[in-house]
């Protein structure tokens, strides 16, 4: 059985910002399920990634790395999240530019991201998975723990919404039904992370 999730935020270490994170709701998880995203979080095997061909994976981490640029410009740095974000999320059986689109949106690509309702780091996770599936010493603002636990949560949405990524979306933001969170993650998705190797998810957004 695979797994899959995510959450939400934005600001800095010291300093506390706005993001666009939502009031996520903590909802009550069956034993099995708990038992599950926490092995899925638990693992930690190497996250380099794995593409079809050497070739196709020189051309993805150039080409976003490129458009990740101005927002991340330490190459060293930008290169190893891309890394992380691609490993994370394929592991999850999501879509990386999709990851992507929805961190632009949730943090703005900032590490030390803060919602005003506590959701941290690049995905904007909230700090009670933790306590769910997580350990006590899990940091939110370790870039792979982060992502780990994000595309974990995201994964999980996904399946209880039998692949509905409009209302999935809509529970990692807190705004379930509404269209304007969905709305701007395909927004960035499609418009600044295109890739032509990554679309499978596309039509299951709603205008």
């Amino acid at each position: 059985m695979r797994l899959k999730t995510l959450i939400l935020g934005l600001g800095c270490l010291a300093i506390v910002g706005t993001a666009q994170a939502g009031n996520q709701r903590y909802e009550p998880l069956a034993a099995s399920v708990r038992a599950a995203l926490h092995a899925a979080i638990a693992d930690r095997a190497s996250p380099e990634p794995r593409f079809p061909s050497l070739e196709e994976k020189i051309n993805w981490l150039t080409e976003m790395s490129r458009r990740l640029e101005k927002r991340m410009p330490d190459r060293t740095a930008r290169l190893e999240f891309l890394k992380t974000v691609h490993y994370e999320a394929t592991r999850a059986g999501l879509d990386p530019q999709l990851v992507l689109g929805l961190i632009q949106v949730e943090s703005g690509f900032k590490k030390y991201a803060v919602s005003s309702a506590g959701a941290r780091g690049y995905m904007q996770v909230m700090p009670f998975w933790i306590r769910e599936i997580g350990q006590k010493d899990n940091n939110l603002f370790h870039l792979r723990t982060n992502l780990r636990y994000g595309c974990t949560i995201l994964r999980h949405y996904l399946d209880i919404e039998k692949g509905d990524l409009f209302r999935a979306l809509g529970r990692y933001n807190g705004s379930l039904g509404k269209p304007e969170y969905p709305n701007m993650v395909r927004a960035a998705w499609e418009r600044h992370w295109h890739w032509p190797q990554h679309q499978m998810l596309s039509q299951n957004t709603r205008n």
